[in-house]
C-alpha cells in the first residue's frame, strides 16, 4: 500500500465542509483559532459569512455551538481533540449532550500520531470520554474517503456527533463508490481463524497484518469499526462466533476505547479469547508520528504478535 495516495482525515474534513456548504445553507462552522490546522479555513475561504472564530477558548467554542444549535441551526465546532474532548468536556456533557443538541464536534489531531506536539496534545482518551455521554455518536474514519462520507452522515444525523480526525496522512482504502452507513461495521477481509477489529489509522495496519499472518497459516478476518458509538454489536458477535478469537486495534488508550466497547459486547453475548492493541495506560512523548506509533506498540508487528498469542 506504500504507493497509494495518502491524505490526512483532517484535510478531508475541510473539503467535506465545503462540499456540504454548497449543498446546504442551514449550518455554520465555528473554530477555536485553529482554522489552518483543523482545515476549517477552507470553509472560511468559501463561506466567510458562515464561519466564526471563537478564539483560543474551547469552553466558549462549545458553549456558543450549543446556543446556536438551540435556535435550530446545525453547527460544526472544531478544535484539537485534546481540547474539544478534554478541556471542554463539561460543556459538551451539560450544554450539548444533556439537551441532545445538533452539534457536530470536529476533533482533529487525535491520538499519538500528533507526534512532535507531545503528551499535552496527544489525545488518547477522547473516545473513552465521549462514550460516557448519553446519546453521543462517535465516528473515527479510517481514510479520507470515509471521513468525507462521515461528515455528510453526521450532518444528516439528529443529535450530537464526535468526529475524530488525525494529522497523519493515510492511504486511501476506499474509492468514490464507498457508501458510509452510520453505526455499521465493515468487513474488509474474510477469515476463519481470528478477527482483527480496527478503527481509524489502525485499519490499514490490520489489513497489512492479515496479509503477513498468511505466512503463519492464519487466515484473519478484518473489520473496520468507523462508528464506535453506537457500536455494531451484530458484526462483532458474528465474527466472534465464527472465528473464536478477537484482536482489537486502535490509536487510543486500551482503557475505555474500542477494545473496551468490544469486550463489553463479547462478555455479554459471545465470550471468546481476546487481545487489545492500543496505548497501554501511558502518556505520549514528543517524536515523529510514525516513530510514536511503533514505540507505543501500534505497529503491524504488534497486531501480529497479539494474534499469535491467541493462536498458540
Amino acid at each position: 500500500m506504500s504507493d497509494v495516495k495518502k491524505i490526512a482525515t483532517r484535510d478531508a474534513y475541510g473539503e467535506a465542509l465545503v462540499a456540504l456548504g454548497k449543498k446546504r445553507e442551514d449550518f455554520i462552522v465555528l473554530d477555536a483559532d485553529l482554522a489552518a490546522a483543523t482545515k476549517t479555513g477552507t470553509f472560511k475561504k468559501e463561506f466567510p459569512d458562515r464561519f466564526y472564530n471563537c478564539g483560543i477558548a474551547e469552553q466558549n467554542l462549545l458553549g456558543v455551538a450549543a446556543g446556536v444549535a438551540a435556535t435550530g441551526k446545525l453547527v460544526f465546532a472544531s478544535s484539537f481533540a485534546m481540547f474539544a474532548a478534554g478541556r471542554a468536556f463539561e460543556i459538551v456533557r451539560n450544554a450539548i449532550g444533556y439537551p441532545h443538541l445538533n452539534v457536530k464536534i470536529g476533533a482533529t489531531h487525535a491520538g499519538i500520531s500528533v507526534g512532535e506536539d507531545g503528551a499535552t496534545h496527544q489525545c488518547n482518551e477522547d473516545i473513552a470520554l465521549m462514550r460516557t455521554i448519553p446519546g453521543m455518536t462517535i465516528i473515527n474514519p479510517a481514510d479520507a474517503t470515509e471521513a468525507m462520507a462521515a461528515v455528510e452522515a453526521a450532518a444528516e444525523h439528529d443529535g450530537p456527533v464526535y468526529l475524530r480526525f488525525g494529522r497523519l496522512a493515510l492511504p486511501l482504502l476506499y474509492d468514490d463508490s464507498y457508501k458510509f452507513e452510520l453505526g455499521k461495521g465493515i468487513q474488509m477481509k474474510d477469515g476463519k481463524d481470528v478477527t482483527i477489529v480496527a478503527t481509524g489509522l489502525m485499519v490499514e495496519r490490520a489489513l497489512l497484518a492479515a496479509e503477513e499472518l498468511k505466512n503463519d497459516g492464519i487466515n484473519a478476518r478484518v473489520i473496520n469499526i468507523h462508528t464506535i458509538k453506537p457500536l455494531d454489536a451484530e458484526i462483532i458477535i458474528k465474527a466472534a462466533s465464527e472465528t473464536g478469537a478477537i484482536v482489537t486495534a486502535e490509536e487510543h488508550s486500551v482503557i475505555g476505547g474500542l477494545g473496551s466497547a468490544v469486550a463489553e459486547v463479547l462478555a455479554q453475548h459471545c465470550p471468546v479469547k481476546m487481545q487489545m492493541v492500543g496505548i497501554k495506560d501511558k502518556f505520549g512523548a514528543s517524536g515523529p508520528a510514525l516513530d510514536m506509533l511503533e514505540i507505543y506498540s501500534l505497529g503491524v508487528k504488534d497486531i501480529i504478535e497479539k494474534v499469535r498469542l491467541l493462536k498458540k
